[in-house]
């Protein structure tokens, strides 16, 4: 049976006409690295709230470690973190002073907490820079100190909102790893971006977010079946029966023929390939010209949420 850390029932939450959750239900197991992709203003920033305890819903409810939650609920909210989109750290205080800080509103205090922040400093790169004040860093450091921030008290459950907003390589591979490290730890994640790779790359399951509505939730590989993956390819001097022979080949799901191209939706492109290069082969044709496509998560992500801009 699942263990499940965070349920969302039937979320519905406005701001006057506009309505920013309409219906969400979702669901996130113990120990999931959980992707949540959507345009802007698809409501994602309003479900973390909710889900967080930092904001009331109209109506649905949330479950959070099999308790029900409401903002009155300290005790839950204990277990979780926050990596805020905007960063949530004071710029006039150095590194291990924000790191204090957050911790003792946490109750954590004496020499766990002063271990504690050295520790996460040491995880995040700054132990060299504990004492600069934070106003001075980088884009990059100042990221890796948000997430500091945000897991300084051993969150069981962790938010992260566009973790990696206007970072360095350096620093997105820095986070990377501590993304992961923390969910081979034991720690719940529910990551958010507009980097498709990011969420492709870290997380087996995801939700997409629309107008206030899921419009798909399932894993990764299940989401990428949404699409076809394709062998495009023309020919020089195919027989009669080239059709046929195309649409036999082990692995074809279907055969489509435009003027002169054929488009193969196959199951896998490698042995595909393999097979029709051995049929050209028997046949006596010559390749002209091949180009294959594979789902991405981007095109998927495209495809259920269409190509209009959002503001």
């Amino acid at each position: 049976m699942a263990n499940f850390v965070l349920e969302l029932s039937d979320i519905r939450k406005g701001y006057g006409p506009l309505m920013a959750l309409d219906g969400v239900s979702l669901a996130v197991q113990e120990g999931e690295v959980f992707g949540l992709l959507g345009p802007n203003g698809a409501g994602k920033t309003t479900l973390l709230s909710i889900a967080a305890g930092l904001l009331e819903a109209d109506s649905g409810t949330v479950q959070l470690f099999g308790q029900r939650l409401s903002r009155r609920r300290r005790d839950l909210r204990h277990w979780v973190g926050i990596g805020t989109q905007d960063l949530a750290i004071y710029p006039d205080l150095s590194p291990r002073e924000n790191l204090r800080f957050f911790g003792q509103l946490y109750g954590l205090s004496g020499k766990a907490l002063e271990n504690r922040i050295e520790e996460v400093l040491t995880a995040v790169g700054l132990a060299d820079r504990a004492n600069d004040r934070a106003g001075t860093f980088s884009g990059g450091m100042k990221r890796r100190l948000n997430l500091a921030v945000a897991v300084v008290h051993n969150p069981r459950l962790l938010f992260l909102d566009e973790p990696t907003t206007g970072v360095d390589p350096q620093s997105r591979n820095l986070i990377f790893e501590q993304v992961q490290a923390l969910n081979a730890a034991g720690v719940t994640i529910i990551y958010t971006s507009h980097y498709m790779e990011e969420v492709q790359a870290l997380c087996p399951r995801l939700a997409i977010l629309d107008n206030g509505k899921v419009r798909a939730c399932d894993s990764l590989p299940n989401l990428l079946r949404l699409l076809d993956t394709t062998i495009r390819a023309q020919f020089t001097r195919p027989p009669a029966d080239w059709t046929q022979r195309l649409a036999a080949l082990p692995g074809v799901k279907q055969l489509r023929q435009q003027g002169e191209e054929f488009e193969l939706v196959v199951e896998e492109i490698g042995p595909v390939l393999g097979q029709l290069a051995q049929e050209c082969v028997t046949a006596g044709v010559a390749l002209q010209s091949a180009t294959t496509r594979e789902p991405t998560l981007e095109r998927v992500f495209l495809h259920l949420t269409g190509p209009e801009l959002r503001d």
